[in-house]
């Protein structure tokens, strides 16, 4: 791989999904581990245009880990149709995500929030097929967001499912820096 110090001898494709929280997460501790190996990774973040922490730390471990993000600073909610704003913004973080993915610069790709992005009809199931079915040999692909559909599930190789068993949201506790955000 041109650009990586290592190469992965084979990647596979992971989703993480489900209603609780962890997905960004478990995300970003693959990339940490990963950097622990000479791995780089690439985060695109769509839907997400605020100011989160992991966009802080990532400016610390460069070039190992490099972050994107692919939406408004505000919360989008479900539209029929969808904003032409936000699904542009979509596509055009798709784009760069695959861009970076057939790169050659980055072991581990990572479609933060993608998942979600098709339940808002931003991007569409093709699109996240498609991934799956161009993803370089040595590239281990990561997709995130709640409401996985089935032919995503059955096309990737691991998928982890986040449930919720007690929240703390539910006592009406924010999103907190450094740790939700």
């Amino acid at each position: 791989m041109t650009g990586c110090d290592s190469a992965l001898i084979r990647g596979y494709v992971q989703v993480y999904t489900g209603n609780c929280k962890g997905k960004t997460t478990a995300a970003l501790g693959l990339a940490f581990r990963a950097m622990g190996r000479g791995f780089k990774t690439y985060i695109g973040q769509f839907m997400k245009g605020q100011k989160y922490g992991e966009l802080e730390a990532a400016q610390m471990v460069k070039p190992y880990i490099t972050i994107e993000q692919f939406g408004k600073d505000t919360f989008i909610h479900v539209q029929d149709p969808p904003h032409l704003e936000d699904v542009k913004m979509a596509q055009d973080g798709l784009a760069k995500i695959r861009t970076a993915m057939v790169s050659g610069q980055y072991n581990i790709v990572v479609f933060d929030e993608i998942i979600t992005s098709h339940y808002f009809k931003l991007i569409s199931l093709d699109d996240m097929l498609n991934i799956v079915r161009d993803k370089p040999e040595h590239v281990e692909v990561v997709m995130t967001g709640r409401y996985a559909p089935k032919e995503l599930i059955e096309a990737a190789d691991l998928v982890t499912e986040m449930v919720e068993v007690k929240h703390y949201y539910e006592k009406g506790v924010g999103a907190r820096d450094g740790i939700e955000r």
